[in-house]
């Protein structure tokens, strides 16, 4: 059974994580975070008692497990590695474009704020990325690519997808994001008639 501090706790984190996606992370105040949260201000040093910075890597770690979801649901769903990176990406679009184009991949915002003046974060958005490598690179495997050639096109993947989703909100139009799950779709495509004409 769930706590109150646990949910609490929860509770904080998305709120942390939601405005990360609206304000960035250094525009995100924790007065912002318990308001939004709806808890009391004490509660932000209880739960996390080193402040913002521990706050931020636990909203990291929350947008790590809803993308690898996203993910490991798109997977269920389809027929092979291809058509669930496009399940995915296409997913990722609705969210971005159903925000109004204010969403987006706080790990990639906390990336570039933070990942010069704390390590702590940047290794925290680090391991958020690798998360989502993985299950990609494992999903590539299952459906025929070489091991070694799995964990490289995977994060060509994840980097195409972040690159789309920056784009997407740049210009306020989905298409950079339907674009890449097309190409993407495509390049998974190649490499699997690649590995067939090497066996």
């Amino acid at each position: 059974m769930t706590s109150k501090g646990d949910l609490t706790k929860a509770r904080l984190a998305q709120s942390m994580l939601e405005l990360i996606q609206t304000s960035g992370y250094s525009g995100t105040g924790l007065n912002a975070v318990s308001e939004h949260a709806s808890a009391p201000k004490g509660s932000v040093y209880f739960h996390f008692p080193d402040g913002k910075e521990e706050l931020g890597v636990a909203a990291v770690a929350l947008a790590a497990k809803q993308f690898e979801a996203m993910i490991i649901q798109a997977a269920q769903s389809a027929g092979g590695a291809g058509e669930a990176a496009k399940l995915a990406i296409q997913a990722l679009a609705a969210i971005i474009s159903d925000s109004g184009f204010r969403l987006g991949c706080p790990v990639s915002v906390v990336t570039l704020e933070m990942g010069d003046s704390s390590e702590r974060l940047r290794q925290a958005c680090a391991t958020a990325f690798e998360s989502w490598i993985a299950p990609t690179a494992a999903l590539l495997e299952a459906d025929g690519v070489d091991r070694a050639q799995a964990k490289s096109l995977a994060t060509v993947i994840v980097s195409t997808i972040e690159g789309a989703a920056i784009l997407s909100r740049a210009m306020k139009n989905t298409q950079p994001l339907l674009a890449a799950a097309d190409v993407v779709g495509e390049l998974i495509g190649l490499r699997r008639q690649g590995e067939g004409t090497q066996n």
